[in-house]
């Protein structure tokens, strides 16, 4: 009789059970030899969103707008304060002095714009003491670097109330007085048949965008493999497919890098002398395809809005809920000294929200005894909300949310001190001189800047290459998504911005 080897019924069982990558039967949920996968298990098929919404894009799209540009660079003009004043007037020692002196920098500074019979208002802010006069002569010296002006005050001797070598002193003009019968204002030197005349100024601010870049790739055979969990993602995409969940989420996250970009930005700060652009001074083949030879491929980077508002506009450190309104109302008061628009809107951190309600809560807390709900609306019933989404102090409207890119953990939130707790931000438009227009125009404070032309639009790129996923463009077995976006952020009037740390 023959022998077959090995015997029927002879088959040794496998040592261990092996969790294989394609092995769908193997649902280890207890020691090795488990041997549970022959019960049909208990398997929830949708995911869940144990951290909600994770994408954090939206602000700018709630605050500003998009727009094309044509160039590496975007140029703008703001107009510079209509009137005419200084803060770094200069009263000469000695007594009896009739001549006040201000450093102006020449002409790419501040430049002297006082005139012979202009009336002007000197104080001094460490004292309080305040004197009027009038302008009898005003000179610069050959350098164009200091002007000196001859005034006499309308009441006193003389400027010693100021206090004899006083410095820092303030001086602003408020009008002008002539005598009967006279020929108007003369240029300054007081020369025959010269004209007063001051020219608008301006100050010139640019930016630059950078390219951001993003890919997801995965071979046919994946793509054409069917899970046994549902998919879904913030953007509504579906189904049984993995690749859609990791394509959707790539897009996602590709989204929230263009905004966190125009918002965490920087610009590359020069070397010493101004030789060469620092990414570390930009070594050879530190950051791939930068160059230190500069040109296209120089590093530059891009100013985004938190290192604007702290390059030109207001700090505000250490705010506090606690103090009630009176932190607060500092902010109102450097708002009156800048712009004064009427309506802002507050994006903060969740403490500093808290602080913000803690701070209105007792503006609405009992006065007298009493209970006043006028934030509530006059209802009792709402009293417990104290969560306040806008409200009136002096003249400004506030409208305030917690921002949810300063509270994740993945980004700026889950640390005990992020450096950063809220912005504020003017609504509306501010008018600035655009130099392709050669006109005054009409432009939301905050926007984003792209790329584009007639033949190529940069503001966002999504592309398909390989040969799986209806794409046929090269050999390889595989489907390559793209994503690139070139932009930048322009922050106008930053000096209306308030960044609270």
């Amino acid at each position: 009789m023959g022998n077959i080897n090995p015997a029927y019924g002879s088959l040794t069982p496998s040592q261990q059970q092996l969790a294989l990558q394609g092995n769908y039967l193997a649902f280890n949920t207890g020691g090795a030899n488990d041997f549970i996968q022959q019960y049909l298990p208990e398997v929830y098929e949708a995911e869940v969103e144990r951290y909600g919404n994770r994408t954090l894009s939206g602000f700018l799209r709630m605050v500003g707008a998009e727009m094309p540009m044509t160039s590496d660079q975007v140029i703008w003009s703001e107009q510079n304060r209509l009137h005419v004043a200084y803060s770094n007037v200069t009263l000469p020692a000695g007594p009896n002095s009739t001549t006040l002196t201000f450093v102006t920098g020449g002409t790419t500074t501040v430049q002297n714009a006082i005139f012979p019979n202009d009336t002007i208002v000197v104080m001094n802010p460490a004292t309080g003491v305040t004197i009027k006069g009038v302008v009898g002569q005003s000179v610069n010296n050959a350098a164009l670097t200091l002007a000196t002006i001859t005034c006499y005050p309308f009441q006193a001797q003389n400027w010693d109330a100021l206090g004899a070598g006083g410095t820092n002193l303030k001086m602003f003009v408020y009008g002008s007085v002539f005598a009967k019968g006279t020929f108007g204002p003369t240029a300054q030197g007081g020369a025959a048949g010269s004209v007063k005349s001051i020219q608008p100024s301006f100050t010139q601010f640019s930016n630059q965008p950078i390219i951001l870049k993003d890919s997801f790739q995965i071979n046919g055979s994946d793509m054409a493999q069917i899970g046994w969990v549902e998919v879904a993602t913030e953007d509504g995409t579906s189904g049984y497919l993995w690749y859609l969940k990791s394509e959707s989420e790539t897009r996602l996250r590709f989204d929230d890098y263009l905004e966190m970009s125009m918002v965490e930005g920087e610009l590359a700060a020069p070397a010493a002398g101004g030789a060469s652009i620092r990414f570390a001074d930009q070594a050879t083949g530190a950051v791939p395809g930068f160059s230190v030879a500069g040109g296209a491929s120089v590093a530059h980077g891009t100013q985004g809005l938190f290192a604007a508002i702290q390059a030109r506009g207001n700090v505000m450190a250490g705010f506090s809920g606690g103090t009630g309104i009176s932190d607060f109302d500092q902010v109102l008061k450097n708002l009156d000294t800048q712009g004064a628009i009427e309506e802002n809107m507050l994006f903060l951190n969740r403490s500093l929200d808290l602080d913000f309600d803690d701070m209105l809560g007792q503006i609405s807390s009992g006065q007298a005894g009493g209970t006043a709900y006028g934030l509530f609306e006059n209802s009792e019933d709402m009293a417990l909300n104290l969560g306040f989404s806008g409200f009136r102090r002096g003249s400004y409207d506030f409208y305030k949310t917690s921002w949810k890119y300063l509270n994740d953990a993945s980004t700026r939130g889950g640390v005990a001190v992020s450096g950063i707790e809220g912005v504020l931000i003017p609504a509306g438009t501010s008018t600035v001189y655009d130099q392709q227009l050669g006109t005054n125009i009409r432009r939301p404070f905050l926007h984003v800047r792209y790329r584009a032309s007639q033949t190529e639009d940069r503001r966002y790129k999504n592309w398909i290459t390989g040969s799986a996923g209806g794409a046929y463009t090269t050999a390889l077995d595989a489907m390559q998504v793209n994503w690139l976006s070139e932009r930048c952020l322009v922050t106008q009037a930053a000096n209306n911005f308030v960044l609270f740390q």
